[in-house]
């Protein structure tokens, strides 16, 4: 049998002699020379003792290695489960403990830290830095260059990805190599890739986007990736000369326009920019429009599904929306156990290659969440207009019931965000006493502007009805967000609790 997703994805980097990653100093790696790193890296999985099916957990930063030991994990059989770089100790023990890894690679600057951490559970510690050093880095260099992959079927785990667990405890999404493939596969050809692009990549590679979407298509296709450990403006706006396309997070963007290097000239040469993880404002659509002359992609995926929808490569994007189901993916949004009218609001669910194989070690959620007959209830609220355009409202944990009234905090924030002086805001429902919960706004001003929060509400006398309106707004300098800029409004609802209480 043969590895379905080594043999798509890793396989034909083995004879490239050309550039399959170039780094942020100008140096490339061909795809012969990832391919051996791989190599290297399986064979010294497989030397620390993991097997077919054991996990692999990783939480090291982005590198080349990083990325090898990715296809070392698929071509050994293993499962892959990478973690964010800013998890402490303490839930580093959680996910360690719920997925019980053969090996656990960490940056060698933590490895005090984790040591006791990994071995309470059982993982063998080995360590991996950003330039590619670490005691896992000395285990690969003695090991042979080429490897047979293991056998794996499409419905083989092939990664456990971790929910963010902004309500109860993270969840392991079990992703197969079916998931993974036939996702990669539909967008690189929803999106027109080919072996002639290359891709800027400036995302994490412990998350969904970074991980499964970009690298995966890029490696599909053959094509090539800027590969930076980070989001670095300085090299962004110096390398994007020589790429075609970029994935990146709503903050991405808004930091480009924020430089006025950042023009058309300069993206000449790109045919593609897309965006995800975070709602895009549409007024960041229309800036970057209206400066370069390209038009954004949004798309709307999650961590157990991959993606599940795109606004079209040739068409209208249209912003504040996420597009149309994927070719394969199908789409509903439920309310009361049936399908609502085109236009009115429910929770979104999908069924399709794409969707995630349940919950590790937790059957009750799975039976939660994903119905025996395929379909995945994801937990946003979303509506679909007369065109089919899918649009995401919020969470359904987000959702605010004040005086028995539903209220979308979307619809309000993009009222807000229109008042003069607003950048962004984020709507929340806290505790009132008379209303059960009371609808309340945190504002970020524009810079150089002093907003009054009263005369920003104010505005919205004669936009919304009365029990949609904030009954109070703060104005902070931010908004919490976590890596991938999804705002954290967990945090704002705990710093703000007792607000009406008094």
């Amino acid at each position: 049998m043969a590895n379905m997703l080594y043999d798509a994805l890793f396989a034909p980097l083995r004879g490239r002699e050309g550039a399959f990653l170039i780094l942020a100093d100008g140096s490339a790696l061909s795809g012969r020379v990832f391919h051996a790193m791989l190599a290297r890296a399986a064979h010294a999985l497989r030397a620390a003792g993991v097997k077919p099916g054991d996990r692999v957990a990783v939480q090291v930063a982005k590198s080349p290695q990083a990325l090898a030991v990715y296809g070392a994990a698929v071509a050994a059989g293993a499962v892959f489960l990478p973690l964010n770089t800013a998890y402490t100790p303490a839930e580093v023990a959680y996910f360690l403990g719920n997925a019980t890894p053969r090996v656990f690679l960490c940056d060698p600057a933590r490895e005090e830290a984790l040591t006791p951490v990994a071995a309470g559970q059982g993982a063998r510690l080995m360590t991996l830095d950003g330039t590619g050093q670490g005691s896992f880095a000395e285990a690969m260099e003695d090991q042979p260059e080429e490897i047979a992959a293991e056998p794996r079927g499409p419905e083989d785990l092939a990664a456990i990805l971790y929910t963010s667990g902004t309500t109860g405890r993270s969840k392991g999404a079990m992703l197969t190599h079916r998931n993974l493939l036939s996702n990669a596969e539909v967008l690189a050809d929803l999106w027109r890739f080919t072996e002639d692009d290359v891709l800027l990549h400036a995302l994490p590679i412990f998350h969904t986007h970074g991980l499964f979407v970009a690298s995966n298509i890029a490696l599909l296709t053959g094509g090539r990736m800027i590969f930076l450990p980070g989001f670095d403006l300085e090299a962004v706006l110096r390398l994007m000369p020589q790429a075609t396309a970029m994935m990146g997070v709503p903050t991405f963007y808004t930091r480009l326009l924020d430089d006025p290097r950042f023009t058309r000239d300069l993206t000449a040469g790109m045919r593609l920019f897309v965006s995800g993880s975070a709602p895009l404002l549409a007024e960041t659509h229309r800036a970057f429009e209206a400066r370069t002359g390209h038009r954004i992609l949004e798309r709307y995926g999650m961590t157990e599904t991959n993606m599940n929808t795109s606004n079209p490569y040739e068409g209208e994007r249209r912003a504040g929306t996420v597009g149309f189901p994927l070719p394969g993916v199908d789409l509903r949004i439920m309310a009361e156990g049936a399908e609502v009218a085109p236009g009115e609001a429910g929770v979104i669910e999908v069924r399709g290659p794409n969707v995630f194989a349940g919950y590790w070690q937790m059957p009750e959620k799975t039976a939660e969440e994903l119905r025996p007959d395929g379909w995945f209830i994801t937990g946003d609220i979303g509506r679909r207009d007369a065109e089919g355009y899918v649009q995401i409202v919020g969470r359904a944990k987000d959702l605010v019931i004040s005086g028995g009234f539903n209220i979308y905090p979307v619809e309000v924030e993009a009222e807000l965000d229109a008042q003069p002086g607003v950048l962004e805001s984020a709507v929340i429902g806290l505790p009132h006493p008379d209303f059960g919960e009371a609808v309340f706004a945190v504002l970020v001003p524009q810079p150089g502007v002093t907003l009054d929060p009263q005369a920003v509400l104010d505005g919205l006398r004669d936009r919304l009805a009365r029990f949609k309106q904030p009954k109070a707004a703060v104005v902070v300098e931010a908004l919490p967000r976590n890596a991938m800029g999804k705002v954290q409004k967990a945090d704002l609802r705990k710093t703000y609790a007792g607000w009406f209480a008094g």
